[in-house]
C-alpha cells in the first residue's frame, strides 16, 4: 500500500550562477570577452570625460563661469520674482492639462472600442487628427487661429488666453495618445476574461467597469505616467506664444536683465529634471501600490495537486475505482 508519506528524495537543484545564462538578445560574453567590454568602457569614459573637460574648459575662457554671472540665483527676489511664479505656472497648466487628458482619453479610447460605427469612427477620426498634428503648431493656432478666422469673416475676435491655449492643446494631443494607450491596455487582456464576464450575464458597460479596466490600470500605469512626463515638459511650448512658464521665465527674462544666458539654462534645466524624476518616482509609488492592495484570487478546485491514484491512501482514507461518479 503506497501512503501518501512516501515521498521521493529531495533532489538538490544546482545554484544559477548571476551573469552567466545565455541571454535573450546575445550569448553571455566568456573570460576574453568581458576583459574587452571593460577595456572598451573604460576607453569610452575616458574618452567623455575628455570631452566635458574641453567643453568646460572652453566655457570656463569665455567666463561663463564667473561669480556674477552665477550670483542672481543667490539672491531670492530671483527665485519670487522670476523661477517661482514661472514654476507655478508650468505645475498649474500641466496639472490641468493632465486631469483633461485622462478624461480625454479615457472617453475617447472607449469610443474607439464601441461596436457602434456612429460612435467607434468620429473617435478614430479625433484621434488619429490630433495625434498627426505637431504640438507647436496646434498651440499656436489655438492661440491665434480664432482670432484671424473671425478677423477674416468681419466679426468679433474670441479672446483665448496663453494659459487656454497651451492647456487645450496639451489636451487634444496627450490626450489622443492616452486614448490609444487605454486601447491597447484593455485589448491585451486576454479574451477570456471578457468572456467568462458576457457568460455570467454582464453588459459591456459591466464588463469594461468592473473586470478589463480595474486589471488594465495597472498594466497602462508606466505608460500613463511617461505620457503625464511628456505633458510636463511639453508645457515649455508655451513660450511661443509668451505664456509666462518657467523656461519663459528662467531663459528668456532672468537672461535678459542679467545676460547669463547658459548659467539660466543649467538652472532651468535642473529644475526640469527634479520635477520629472519626482513624477517618475511617485507613479512607481502609485504603481506599487496598487499591485499590494491587489486581493488574492480564490483556490481553484484541484489547485491543491494531483489526483490521488487509486489504492492510495489519504489521511487514513483508501480511494478506489468505483467505476463512476
Amino acid at each position: 500500500m503506497t501512503t501518501a508519506t512516501d515521498t521521493a528524495p529531495a533532489v538538490r537543484k544546482p545554484r544559477r550562477r548571476i551573469g552567466k545564462e545565455p541571454s535573450v538578445l546575445f550569448d553571455a560574453p566568456g573570460p576574453r570577452a568581458r576583459v574587452r567590454n571593460n577595456i572598451l568602457t573604460g576607453v569610452a569614459v575616458v574618452v567623455l570625460l575628455a570631452i566635458a573637460y574641453a567643453v568646460i574648459a572652453r566655457l570656463d575662457d569665455r567666463g561663463q563661469f564667473e561669480g556674477k554671472l552665477w550670483s542672481p540665483f543667490t539672491k531670492v527676489s530671483t527665485w519670487t520674482d522670476f523661477i517661482l511664479p514661472g514654476l507655478r505656472n508650468t505645475l498649474k497648466a500641466s496639472a490641468v492639462a493632465a486631469v483633461l487628458a485622462l478624461l480625454f482619453g479615457v472617453v475617447f479610447g472607449l469610443g474607439r472600442m464601441s461596436d457602434h460605427a456612429w460612435v467607434r469612427v468620429p473617435c478614430a477620426v479625433v484621434i488619429e487628427f490630433f495625434r498627426a498634428i505637431p504640438l507647436l503648431l496646434l498651440i499656436f493656432f489655438i492661440f491665434s487661429g480664432p482670432a484671424t478666422i473671425a478677423d477674416g469673416l468681419g466679426r468679433e475676435a474670441p479672446q483665448v488666453t496663453a494659459f487656454q491655449a497651451v492647456v487645450i492643446g496639451l489636451m487634444l494631443y496627450n490626450g489622443s495618445v492616452l486614448a490609444e494607450i487605454f486601447r491597447a491596455g484593455i485589448q491585451s487582456l486576454p479574451k477570456g476574461q471578457s468572456e467568462a464576464a458576457y457568460a455570467i450575464g454582464l453588459r459591456k458597460n459591466g464588463v469594461m467597469r468592473l473586470i478589463l479596466v480595474p486589471q488594465a490600470t495597472t498594466a497602462m500605469m508606466p505608460a500613463i505616467v511617461s505620457q503625464l512626463i511628456v505633458l510636463n515638459k511639453d508645457t515649455a511650448l508655451g513660450y511661443i506664444i509668451a505664456y509666462t512658464e518657467l523656461l519663459n521665465e528662467g531663459f528668456k527674462i532672468i537672461p535678459a536683465n542679467y545676460g547669463n544666458l547658459l548659467p539660466a539654462a543649467i538652472v532651468i534645466t535642473v529644475i526640469y529634471i527634479a520635477m520629472n524624476l519626482a513624477l517618475g518616482y511617485l507613479a512607481s509609488w502609485l504603481e506599487r501600490r496598487s499591485r499590494r492592495s491587489k486581493k488574492s484570487a480564490g483556490t481553484t478546485m484541484g489547485a491543491g495537486g494531483p489526483a490521488p491514484a487509486p489504492g492510495m491512501t489519504i489521511t487514513g482514507q483508501t480511494t478506489g475505482d468505483t467505476g463512476g461518479i
